[in-house]
């Protein structure tokens, strides 16, 4: 998870979208729907395909509180970090 993080941090979009799956099923981290649309909102962003399916399914798992977090998290996270975008 240290390497996966380190490389979405420095927006690799296969990256993002990996760290945002894993969130959703909690693999390696706690199972997280609300940082995982993030991520995926991010890599989906970068240009990376799968992150729109990604997360129209993980969509379906979220209330429409959560899924507005998810999306002002990813603000957040790309102004604290300008460099999660590409």
């Amino acid at each position: 998870m240290k390497w996966l993080r380190k490389a979405a941090e420095q927006g690799y979009a296969p990256a993002q979208y990996n760290l945002g799956f894993s969130y959703s099923e909690g693999k390696g981290v706690l199972k997280d729907f609300v940082t995982a649309y993030a991520w995926g909102n991010i890599a989906q962003a970068n240009g990376y395909k799968d992150a729109e399916k990604f997360k129209s399914i993980i969509v379906k798992q979220m209330t429409p509180e959560q899924m507005a977090e998810g999306q002002k998290l990813s603000r957040e996270m790309a102004e604290k970090n300008p460099k999660l975008l590409k």
